[in-house]
């Protein structure tokens, strides 16, 4: 019987917010980013993840805080592996929360990524217990409280802007391409000649301006519009196909390595 276990599920009150509780020895994220924020709370052992070039540490009772759109991967850090509990909320969740205690506008920023805060730990929990029991309206409740003092005692003014501004045209360009081109997506060679520049060059400056190489961005592209499609009711094969994805044990294997579980657990964990 396999050590690991993973299940992720939607907040039954907020439809907002997903929620992953799960125990990983071998598994290991690939590098992605999320369009939510993710709240992590490590209940036992360590994950170890890549982040903004450094390998940060999250041990037993502390939270992790990663912003959206922020490249991370994900592995654990000691031999017996970690177990966690994961709020992902959107950020119109947290914005409309973070504006109802009167913070400036703009959307919130967390500036450290891992921190020691118990209370955060305790309600955290408590969203994921009366989640699972069913019961709406006291992980309603928790939840508000724990981003809530998140907010409060973690949050801070978002960075004015990259020192470098924004990324390049020819970067840009080849962005909008590999959105417009998802399943069928040109070469690197081809993809650097539509925008007007090498492939290498491309290579540097695309990863530079996303945290990603064209490709590996691409594939996180896909997932991240799988899940929007399984939400929308569609078969993991459809998709699959309608995608780029080689078949479907292809779309579960990339699904897996950055959602966490499976296109067939994740479907466990949405509303009927």
């Amino acid at each position: 019987m396999s050590r690991e276990v993973a299940h992720y599920r939607r907040h039954p009150a907020e439809p907002g917010v997903d929620l992953l509780s799960a125990r990983y020895v071998t598994h290991r994220y690939a590098r992605h980013a999320h369009a939510t924020y993710t709240v992590a709370l490590i209940e036992s052992g360590v994950e170890e993840f890549e982040h903004a070039g450094s390998l940060l540490r999250a041990a037993a009772g502390q939270v992790a805080l990663l912003n959206p759109e922020v490249v991370h991967g994900g592995h654990a850090g000691v031999p017996e592996g970690w177990r966690y509990r994961v709020l992902y909320p959107t950020v119109d969740v947290v914005a409309e929360l973070a504006a109802e205690l009167g913070a400036p506008g703009g959307t919130p920023y967390f500036p450290h990524t891992v921190v020691d805060d118990p209370e955060a730990a305790r309600l955290l929990r408590a969203v994921h217990r009366s989640a699972e029991a069913g019961d709406a309206l006291a992980s309603s409740s928790t939840l508000h409280h724990a981003l809530a003092g998140l907010l409060r005692r973690h949050a801070a003014r978002p960075p004015r802007s990259m020192p470098d501004g924004a990324p390049p045209r020819a970067v840009r360009a080849a962005r909008e391409i590999l959105h417009e081109r998802l399943p069928d997506p040109p070469s690197l060679d081809d993809l650097a000649a539509m925008v007007g520049t090498g492939r290498f060059a491309l290579l540097r400056a695309f990863r530079a301006a996303y945290g990603l190489p064209p490709h590996a961005y691409l594939t996180n592209l896909r997932v991240q519009r799988a899940r929007s499609l399984l939400d929308a009711g569609r078969r993991p094969a459809e998709i699959a196909a309608d995608l780029g994805f080689t078949d479907q044990a292809h779309l579960t294997r990339h699904f897996k390595r950055i959602v966490g579980v499976p296109p067939g657990a994740y479907l466990l964990g949405r509303p009927t």
